[in-house]
């Protein structure tokens, strides 16, 4: 019998290059046998953290139960193995259990076919458990996760659902969205904290300086998301209602500084509007300050600060010459601000070229979505104490 207490293993999967954030993340959470591969941070945990993981992990895109791992070579085998988990200890007769699969240097190459066999066994597990041929799927979702690696089978259950990138903020997006879970990481990837200046000269519809402005106020990402998990008979609702008191009790209220409040830039002005809807659906609308501006127009006038942003780049966002004439501006504001550092996101290999002030101190390779992009880190001078 699964209990709240019950030891479960819990598998944050994320963007490739942001391990090292969402491993820290994932301890800062309290828990403390974690181990990191490409594009994913295993941690042991119990049932009772499956609620705290989901509405607390900013730059993981979604939250899966192990339920088994092993090798496999033959489709029987990975049938045999399937069969023995105790499938029927989460998923009730009346569940909807959707298989998904993925499979990468395995002798089962084909990852519909082991979909296929992986489902077979499960309806056989429950056949037998539940001593009934046929399964109406019309309750709660569980969806299993079947993915070959290396001839190595990881069965999961998705706790998450919609991805947690949808924080439910975000109506409108613009053009080229940058997901919510990458922009949080692009946050703490930088220096920034909230007694920082951050601005974002490109920031269409205002996601990195939202996500920011969350953590600012220690709101939960996760908040105001539906979880496939919270309809599950084995992670109660008391839980969930208990984890999502204690997100709306952490929240910070207190009163920003002036000088604090973050500046968001565009040139277009619809776009602007937009942004700060997004701003206040999120909770942090009084945190930013959108202004639609040409970034030829941008004016610094303090002396240190913090600058992330996902400027355009590509065709589609507009011909090379106005690209140019951008990147030509931004170094030009930016060229002489020894006191800020500047975080660039971009798939643009030329902006390296337009910027000057000095080589990056540090590039790092990132994928929005199935696009290879770099985040090119210029590291300002750190202000004195008093201007922290």
């Amino acid at each position: 019998m699964l209990s709240p207490e019950t030891p479960v293993t819990l598998i944050a999967t994320l963007t490739f290059g942001l391990e090292a954030v969402v491993k820290y993340e994932v301890k800062q959470l309290g828990f403390e046998k974690v181990k990191v591969s490409d594009g994913k941070v295993e941690f042991e945990a119990t049932i009772a953290d499956i609620p705290k993981a989901n509405l607390w992990l900013r730059s993981a895109d979604r939250v899966l139960l192990k339920m088994g791992q092993f090798e496999a070579v033959t489709f029987d085998e990975l049938f045999e193995q399937t069969k023995a988990i105790a499938w029927e200890d989460w998923i009730p007769a009346d569940a909807e259990f959707p298989v998904l699969g993925k499979a990468q240097k395995s002798q089962l190459g084909s990852f519909r076919a082991c979909q296929s066999i992986v489902k077979k066994a499960v309806v056989d597990r429950l056949t037998n458990a539940y001593d009934q041929d046929w399964f109406p799927e019309r309750g709660a979702k569980y969806t299993i996760q079947v993915a070959m690696y290396k001839d190595v089978a990881t069965l999961t259950l998705d706790t998450t659902g919609s991805g947690l990138h949808k924080r439910g903020y975000r109506l409108h997006a613009g053009e080229a969205p940058l997901k919510e879970t990458m922009a949080s990481g692009l946050v703490q990837l930088s220096f920034w904290h909230p007694e920082r200046r951050l601005i974002d000269p490109f920031c269409g519809s205002g996601t990195i300086l939202i996500e920011a402005a969350m953590a600012g106020r220690n709101i939960a990402p996760g908040l105001n998301k539906k979880y496939d998990s919270e309809q599950w008979d084995s992670v109660p609702m008391n839980v969930w209602r208990e984890a999502r008191q204690a997100a709306e009790n952490a929240i910070d209220t207190t009163e920003r500084p002036p000088e604090f409040i973050m500046q968001g830039s565009d040139i277009d002005p619809e776009i602007i509007e937009l942004a700060q809807i997004n701003a206040d659906r999120a909770g942090v609308g009084q945190d930013i300050n959108f202004t639609a501006k040409n970034v030829q127009d941008l004016w610094i006038d303090r002396q240190y600060g913090i600058v992330i942003t996902n400027p355009p780049y590509g065709q589609r966002m507009g011909g090379y010459e106005e690209i140019n004439k951008m990147y030509v501006s931004f170094h030009h504001t930016f060229k002489k601000k020894w006191g800020w550092s500047v975080y660039v996101l971009t798939a643009d290999k030329m902006f390296e070229r337009y910027f000057k002030r000095a080589r990056p101190d540090r590039v790092r390779k990132l994928f929005n979505g199935n696009l290879e992009v770099n985040y090119y880190q210029y590291y300002g001078d750190r202000p004195p104490k008093k201007d922290e």
